[in-house]
């Protein structure tokens, strides 16, 4: 006998809807010429954090929901039937996967900034202060990358003089010759997860180091950052569903 909620749906049914809603998400997501689910779970936990985080679920559940839909013995009669845990993790899962948080939500607020001319000093206060690494640069009012210490350092070891470095009359720009190009994607703010991560991936394959995404208004460089995401930060999304 089907268990019914007080809704008057069977856990069964809900799971169903769940379960299809989540594999339209993956289809949408990994975008790949093989639409078969657990393909997509393989495939896409290898490109998205969120996808690894319940690739174990989801294989367990396309297990059951072959148990449920495959081996069901008439209409509206399911030979197994999930329980109800089971039933609000995949459809948490299915919220998570089909509406998607924007990458603001994970991105680093109040970013701090500096001109290309501004005196090194300045970086090093904002370091001490702050804790940051990475800093995005303007040159004539528009980004043109970002400034990290570990640039910082390498500046310093390469103009140390017995034991010191005087930095008094050093720029940023000095230091950012020490930086690769192109170490930046700058977006708008309405810009998801999923695509953040994309970027980075897409980076990785092209064997580019991508230092951050800067997120502004509207994606153009001349906007000032309204938040910064760095590899890191996706590595530490929690994508816990209670």
């Amino acid at each position: 006998m089907k268990t019914v909620n007080k809704h008057g749906q069977a856990l069964s049914e809900r799971f169903e809807v769940a379960y299809n809603q989540v594999h339209d998400a993956l289809r949408d997501i990994v975008q790949i010429n093989d639409d078969r689910f657990v393909v997509l779970v393989k495939v896409g936990a290898k490109k998205y954090q969120v996808i690894e985080t319940f690739k174990k679920d989801l294989e367990q559940y396309a297990r059951l929901r072959n148990a449920i839909v495959h081996e069901k013995m008439e209409v509206g009669f399911y030979i197994a039937e999930p329980n109800t845990k089971v039933v609000h993790h995949i459809e948490r899962i299915a919220n998570l996967l089909s509406q998607p948080n924007y990458a603001l939500s994970i991105a680093t607020k109040n970013v701090v900034f500096f001109d290309y001319l501004d005196s090194i000093l300045k970086v090093t206060t904002a370091i001490k202060e702050h804790g940051y690494s990475k800093f995005p640069i303007y040159k004539n009012k528009k980004c043109v990358g970002l400034l990290t210490a570990s640039s910082i350092i390498k500046w310093m070891a390469q103009n140390m003089e017995s034991s010191l470095v005087n930095l008094s009359d050093i720029h940023v720009s000095d230091m950012m010759e020490y930086e690769k190009e192109h170490s930046i994607e700058i977006v708008a703010k309405d810009i998801n997860i999923f695509e953040v991560e994309n970027i980075f991936e897409k980076a990785h394959k092209k064997k580019r180091k991508l230092e951050g995404v800067i997120i502004t208004e509207n994606g153009y460089n001349d906007e000032f950052p309204l938040g910064i995401i760095t590899p890191w930060d996706l590595i530490e999304i929690d994508y816990t569903v209670e």
